[in-house]
């Protein structure tokens, strides 16, 4: 295993509580839920992979993210920040990235190998420490961090109000497809605390049966 592999594997220990939960507070999300049958979340552990899917998927598709991650793997050699650093940001292009993807994903590569960047203390840290710790190395938004709270640390209450899919899905499942602010969003789930991660799993899931993974 990589030394910088630091986070939680498997299914968060709050997933049957969280859905139990969520199925009593929004009729709409019970039904979601049902729909999907069985399956969630699940923690890969490697905190470098999740960054850079997160990465690759910003502002595309999750199947145009997909083949962009499969031709990255290959033209890298695997996604490790030793394998990363070693190639330069024209290799990365040609698997699919922007210049600036390449760039971002290979400084980030770098700065786990140099140390700036310690997986290890960032569980001690609430959400908003670890944004505000992500959003400071380059190419990394609050979506992006918000991404890797969810699919790396498991947070439980992650609402990533800016990201299209749960958008979209709750335009589908409470508006009958009118557009909605964030801040109508932001009403909506009040009734999914402190499970916001968990309601936000399964919109995605309502739109794309593949599950999102990072």
């Amino acid at each position: 295993m990589p030394k910088y592999t630091s986070g939680p594997t498997g299914y968060p220990t709050y997933w049957l509580r969280a859905k139990k939960e969520l199925k009593a507070a929004d009729p709409v999300i019970a039904d979601i839920i049902k729909a999907c049958g069985r399956g969630g979340l699940v923690g890969k552990g490697d905190p470098f992979v999740t960054l850079v899917r997160s990465i690759v998927a910003q502002q595309i598709s999750v199947r145009a993210a997909e083949s962009i991650w499969s031709r990255l793997e290959e033209a890298a050699g695997g996604i490790s920040p030793e394998f990363v650093a070693a190639r330069d940001e024209a290799e990365l292009q040609g698997a699919g990235l922007t210049q600036r993807k390449a760039s971002y994903i290979r400084d980030i590569a770098v700065a786990f190998l140099d140390g700036r960047v310690a997986p290890t203390m960032w569980h001690a840290k609430d959400d908003e420490g670890v944004i505000t710790e992500l959003v400071g190395l380059r190419g990394i938004g609050r979506w992006t961090a918000e991404m890797f709270l969810i699919f790396h640390l498991l947070r439980p209450n992650i609402l990533p109000l800016d990201d299209i899919g749960l958008i979209r899905a709750c335009e589908r499942h409470y508006t009958a497809g009118e557009k909605m602010t964030r801040e109508e969003i932001k009403q909506v789930a009040e009734c999914w605390q402190p499970w916001c991660t968990v309601a936000t799993w399964y919109l995605w899931r309502s739109i794309d049966p593949t599950p999102v993974a990072y």
